[in-house]
């Protein structure tokens, strides 16, 4: 030990400095490997993961005080790793593997080592983020200190690294990686703008989705006394274009939630999807969108032949649709819809809080009554063709118009005709900036756009008609040819029936 230091001391005056910092830190791995025990005698772990897997998930103290030590780091490290994230003004400094930062906390000194642990597999491997190993943080002191470290110290450490997480906290938007991938979840800074004010709907849907919202964040102890997950499903539907993605930004601005998109094509099979489902955050909505599009969820059940009848569906492997554009051969997920039922209300559903299950999907008579019965998607929310209230929100946010005389006139077209909110926004907008009359042209716009509209409804009605009377008259006249057949047949019996008569006569007269 007296060599070590004498060898460390020799080294720090005689090597440049910028040699002696980048050796610093082995050193010190090799000082705490072979005698950390003279210094201290309790050393406390956290683990980057709570198990040997990543299947439960990050460790949520070792997050903390991760965020706990990033301010000291800046200050007493030697050696730090700088990060920046997309929509951040700041850096982000922590400490780097191997470094040690010294605490203080009523006058007790505590030491905090960084330490990797690498991977015990020798294979090579090409995706670097499997050979980077795992970390944990060492909480070193004196076993005198035990009750207060243990007691006071950690819970303070954590709280505090709380604190600082939620003071730094910017919203997420999630995708789920390839299943070849060591992180389930990659994401990016969520920077939609949609609003609530500024979505185009009816005024007493909107404040009811508002409501309920805002209902579902102050019922945790509700949740608890009748025995359910702390978690809403939602079921957003209706034809493209009538801003389904935008009611769910909406919500995740409104929230301040992450939004995880989950992309069920991507997930191999139930248990990874059930990982999935565990590595995700409480205060997150996870969002599966156009549903009937992603799998074939739209009649697995009723597909089956009737000898499989009393076979459990759940053992039938969900084919994916992928538009058509997939060999179904060559699919890889085998995803169940029993494994995607538990999913969203099974017992491994209950493994986080505060969570919002939602779906959107263009086609809701095509999916499994199992999937969206109340209880798994509580909220059903139709989303239709532009009214007048949605449009007189439209007018406000594109061209800052709260009435016009044409207002009349739309209102009377919006009735007659179906027109979805994309449709009449596109309209309204104007196409060249800095119009005088931008308001006006907007509105002529959309006036001619609804009148092509509503001539093109009226000609396909008209052609739907006269297909029918077309129709029609095939019928009549296939109806009078079996009429005509069948007096035939009959008259063709009765002369035959006479001759035989004349006949029976003449021989009569024979006789």
């Amino acid at each position: 030990m007296a060599t070590l230091m004498f060898v460390c001391t020799f080294a720090e005056r005689v090597l440049p400095s910028r040699v002696w910092d980048s050796l610093e830190s082995y050193f010190y791995k090799i000082v705490h490997s072979l005698f950390g025990f003279l210094f201290t005698d309790v050393t406390i772990t956290f683990e980057e993961y709570q198990s040997d897997e990543s299947f439960h998930g990050r460790n949520e103290a070792y997050t903390a005080i991760e965020n706990y030590l990033s301010i000291d780091s800046s200050e007493r490290a030697s050696k730090l790793k700088a990060k920046t994230t997309k929509g951040m003004r700041s850096i982000a400094f922590s400490m780097d593997d191997y470094e040690v930062i010294t605490d203080e906390f009523e006058g007790i000194k505590v030491k905090w080592y960084l330490e990797k642990q690498l991977p015990v597999s020798q294979s090579i491997s090409w995706d670097v983020s499997r050979d980077e190993g795992r970390r944990c943080y060492k909480l070193m002191f004196k076993d005198k200190y035990r009750s207060i470290i243990t007691e006071s110290y950690i819970p303070y450490v954590i709280e505090e690294g709380k604190k600082i997480k939620k003071r730094n906290k910017f919203q997420k938007l999630y995708t789920n990686c390839n299943g070849d991938d060591r992180d389930l979840w990659t994401y990016v800074t969520f920077q939609h703008p949609a609003t609530f004010d500024a979505i185009a709907m009816e005024p007493n849907k909107k404040q009811e989705i508002i409501n309920d919202l805002m209902a579902f964040t102050k019922s945790k102890e509700y949740y608890n006394k009748i025995g359910k997950a702390w978690k809403r499903g939602y079921l957003l539907y209706g034809p493209p274009g009538t801003g389904k993605s935008s009611v769910i930004a909406a919500m995740a601005n409104l929230l301040h939630y992450d939004v995880y998109d989950l992309e069920l094509t991507a997930v191999q099979d139930n248990t990874s999807l059930r990982k999935l489902l565990i590595d995700t955050s409480k205060k997150s909505i996870i969002v599966i969108e156009d549903i009937d599009c992603s799998l074939d969820l739209t009649g697995q059940r009723k597909n089956q032949s009737k000898d499989d009848e009393n076979k459990d569906s759940k053992v039938l492997p969900i084919k994916e649709m992928a538009k058509g554009t997939r060999d179904k051969k060559k699919s890889k997920s085998e995803v169940t819809l029993s494994g995607l039922l538990n999913f969203i209300d099974g017992l491994w559903s209950a493994c986080g809080e505060e969570r919002i299950i939602l779906f959107t999907t263009n086609h809701v008579d095509k999916l499994d009554p199992a999937l969206i019965r109340r209880g798994r998607m509580d909220k059903h929310i139709e989303l239709s063709y532009c009214g007048f209230e949605a449009f007189k929100v439209l007018a406000k946010n594109y061209l800052n118009l709260e009435s016009h005389n044409l207002f009349e006139k739309i209102r009377t077209l919006l009735e007659e005709t179906r027109m979805t909110p994309a449709d009449v926004a596109e309209n309204l907008m104007p196409k060249s900036p800095g119009l005088e009359n931008a308001g006006e042209v907007g509105l002529e716009n959309l006036i001619l756009a609804m009148e092509k509209a509503k001539e093109v409804e009226r000609l396909k009605a008209e052609e739907a008609l006269k297909e029918d009377g077309d129709n029609g008259e095939l019928d009549e006249e296939e109806s009078d040819e079996e009429d005509d057949e069948e007096d035939g047949s009959e008259g063709e019996g009765t002369s035959d029936e006479d001759e035989d008569d004349d006949s029976s006569d003449e021989d009569f007269l024979k006789i």
